[in-house]
């Protein structure tokens, strides 16, 4: 006996009449009384369809558990992919037909508070767990009904861990340490699933422990290994439009609330200018993530977002200039996400610009390299501890590269 249209609507009416959540046990209950007369095996069989239908992600459920999974996406009924930190591999599992991808991506969307219908046929929200929800119907998705999880592992790594992992040399690690201990203010760019959130929740757990940290997020994604962290979580609205709470809003409570370092998860819209203005204030080591192709591309982007908020180009280069002073570019190649590049950013009249001071490619120290240096030696990091983080005397970092080379053994 299979878990027939009709049979499966009734269930679904029975648990919708109720205020109690779908849990395994009462979809149980529930089919019993709505089945009738069938036996054990014919039951279980049921069972199994009918927790797959209402209870969690259905069919994709196992995917979702299994710890190393980073991405679930949905094509169609008969197309389901899977990024378990090797880039995007096709999985076993199918639907019965679209319909059944339809009311999963619906099913999930009113759990997040969200409406998705012919009238509303998108949805982006978050799951209580913290799972990030895409989804669009037909006809705007042409073949098919189209379902995107990303899924947010709250671990926090050690920077040692990323370092044996490959995802920064050990001559990255000891600059990016001194960043920290010298509270420089630093943006964190990279590309989409370049592990931006990663590379900052372990740089946030070599914040001094009686630092006061006030992350502010789009989603939790950030577990730092930190005594005293502060979180604030921004808020969609509800299926009448309702009650929204942005990421811009929630800068402006953070700074009422003593923070020593402001970070802000994500910066995706108008809330730069807010981050900005914090980094502007007296918060010093504040730090942030932003999209962007590199670390050379970080201005534009910056006057992108600055944009949408009326910040003109030359005000957003004068706040940027006076408020970070590195950017952290990490990229994704071959499936392995590393910290590529390390830079200054730099002021020229009144234009702002990023200066590389280091990259994991073999290369003579960048143009950032003696500025880099003067900042952290300004901070009070000693000259034993910059030479053995790569930034030897000033002198011979500012030579030319020619002329460096000439004067080692």
């Amino acid at each position: 006996m299979n878990l027939d249209r009709a049979l499966a609507e009734r269930v679904r009416r029975r648990l919708a009449a109720d205020d109690e959540p779908a849990t395994a046990a009462r979809v149980a209950s529930v089919l019993r009384a709505e089945a009738g007369l069938v036996g054990d095996v014919g039951l279980l069989r049921l069972l199994r369809e009918a927790q797959s239908e209402f209870v969690g992600a259905g069919p994709l459920e196992p995917l979702l558990r299994d710890s190393a999974t980073t991405d679930v996406l949905v094509n169609g009924p008969d197309e389901v992919w899977v990024d378990q930190g090797a880039g995007l591999r096709r999985a076993d599992v199918r639907f019965p037909d679209d319909d059944a991808v339809r009311r999963l991506a619906q099913r999930l969307a009113a759990a997040a508070g969200r409406r998705l219908d012919d009238a509303q046929p998108w949805v982006d929200a978050s799951l209580a767990d913290g799972t990030r929800l895409h989804a669009v119907l037909p006809p705007v998705a042409v073949d098919a009904t189209c379902l995107s999880l990303r899924v947010l592992r709250r671990r926090s790594f050690t920077l040692e861990e990323l370092r044996a992992a490959g995802s920064l040399s050990s001559v990255a690690a000891a600059l990016v340490q001194l960043i920290i201990r010298a509270r420089l203010a630093f943006l964190v760019t990279g590309g989409t699933g370049s592990g931006k959130t990663t590379m900052l929740g372990s740089l946030l757990g070599l914040v001094d422990p009686a630092e006061r940290l006030v992350l502010v997020e789009d989603a939790a994604e950030l577990s730092p290994a930190h005594p005293h962290v502060v979180r604030l979580v921004a808020r969609t609205s509800n299926v009448e439009g309702a009650g929204a709470v942005t990421l811009r809003d929630l800068v402006r409570q953070a700074l009422r609330m003593r923070p020593d370092r402001l970070v802000v998860g994500e910066v995706r819209g108008a809330e730069v200018i807010e981050l900005l203005t914090a980094m502007n204030t007296g918060h010093d080591g504040g730090c942030g993530t932003v999209h962007a192709n590199s670390a050379a591309e970080l201005p534009a982007r910056l006057e992108a977002l600055g944009a949408l908020g009326g910040l003109d180009r030359a005000a957003l280069h004068s706040q940027l200039g006076a408020a970070a002073q590195v950017c952290l570019h990490v990229v994704r190649a071959g499936g392995r996400r590393t910290l590529g590049e390390i830079g200054v950013i730099d002021r020229v009249g009144w234009r702002v610009r990023v200066l590389p001071a280091w990259c994991s490619a073999p290369a003579p120290p960048g143009r950032g390299a003696a500025r880099l240096r003067q900042l952290l030696a300004g901070r009070g990091i000693s000259d034993r501890d910059l030479a053995a983080a790569g930034l030897g005397p000033a002198d011979r970092l500012s030579q030319p590269t020619t002329a460096r080379h000439a004067r080692s053994p």
